[in-house]
């Protein structure tokens, strides 16, 4: 594997740039849907969690290239990618007042002690499905200098249109010298949607998606991600511990073989001990080399987003110019932060994101 060469800062453009689904997310806390009578509304999609933790958390310039519906539901979302700091960059829909298109949603209980959190969709008639290779002009949005491209799998997954419209922004990117990452985020049932009668949804994702991570520099993904989602040969990932990378890191020669223009592959590794308690740590393939974040206990309020953090704190370090090891450990720690919090982006700071990585404690701070 080569090494990512990363563009220098620069004051006319962006440091990201993502391109993805924004939703709503609805939340009754630890009560389940059916006996829920207030629910919290956070505002998410995984590559806007990127781009919002990186301008938030970590001083970044950053913007997100999405779908937006003009109705209350679409301005409560703007409102929000403002409030984060997120340049937004829009194909703007007319709502008919009626049936759409929407703003997807998404409806997720945070579970408690042994009940597993829940979570279920409404993507029907979603904008960002309608979405395709016409309806963003890249050679504009990358005419100022953008160091980083991010986009993901669920997101690719929305209809059959969408793998050109990444594959174009990602070949754009390049282009314009920016490095470009994927989160696989493989997803069968979403495949499963948007298959023909008679296709195997997981041989469609896999079609797909492999057509994209042609294009990529950096992938986040684990073991079952890459064999599930691309096809990829490697261990029997049930034999292995949550927590033991060797199963992971046994996988990236076949990594650099099928996909030669792959720099780094990461993920964070999580052990459920309950749906308050888990066992946390990441992994990084750089260059050749195996990197391990420390192992930590996490006590969850929120876990949705954690893996959205963990992107982003590595992102950050890479865009920093930390040392891999160094980069690791921001995005381990920040996941781990970002757990703590209510809602799907972060509400930490830069001097905790670093304090953590450095090894302090949640000691009291006075």
């Amino acid at each position: 594997m080569a090494t990512l060469s990363v563009l220098p800062e620069h004051t006319d453009g962006f440091d990201l740039v993502s391109l993805g689904a924004l939703v709503i997310r609805l939340d009754p806390g630890v009560v389940p849907f059916a006996y829920a009578t207030n629910l919290a509304l956070h505002v998410s999609g995984g590559e806007f969690n990127v781009a919002a933790n990186l301008s938030r958390a970590f001083g970044q310039k950053t913007a997100v290239v999405s779908a937006m519906v003009d109705y209350p539901l679409g301005q409560k979302i703007e409102s929000e990618v403002r409030k984060m700091g997120v340049t937004g960059i829009y194909k703007r829909f007319e709502h008919d007042g009626v049936r759409g298109p929407n703003m997807a949603t998404v409806y997720s209980d945070r579970g408690q002690g042994l009940r597993a959190p829940v979570v279920f969709y409404n993507r029907s008639n979603e904008a960002a499905a309608l979405l395709d290779e016409h309806s963003f002009d890249w050679e504009a949005i990358f005419a100022n200098k953008v160091r980083w491209f991010h986009c993901g799998g669920i997101f690719a997954a929305l209809s059959e249109n969408i793998p050109t419209l990444i594959i174009d922004a990602m070949k754009q990117a390049k282009k314009a010298g920016a490095i470009v990452s994927f989160d696989l985020n493989y997803r069968e049932k979403l495949f499963r949607s948007i298959a023909k009668e008679g296709e195997v949804p997981q041989e469609v994702a896999q079609k797909i998606l492999s057509s994209i991570v042609e294009h990529v520099d950096v992938l986040i993904g684990n073991e079952e991600d890459m064999q599930m989602g691309l096809g990829l040969k490697g261990p029997e990932v049930a034999t292995h511990g949550k927590l033991d990378p060797s199963s992971f890191f046994a996988m990236q020669s076949t990594v650099s073989e099928r996909f030669p223009n792959i720099k780094a592959v990461a993920t964070t590794m999580r052990e459920v001990n309950s749906t308050n308690r888990h066992d946390w740590s990441a992994v990084l393939w750089y260059d050749g080399k195996a990197y391990t974040a420390p192992t930590c206990s996490l006590d969850v309020y929120d876990r949705v987003g954690g893996g959205d953090g963990f992107a982003s704190g590595l992102i950050y370090g890479f865009l920093a110019g930390k040392t891999p090891e160094e980069s690791l450990r921001l995005g381990w720690a920040h996941g781990a932060l970002l757990t703590s919090f209510p809602g799907d982006t972060t509400m930490a700071t830069l001097a905790q994101v670093e304090a953590l990585a450095q090894g302090s404690s949640a000691r009291i701070q006075r």
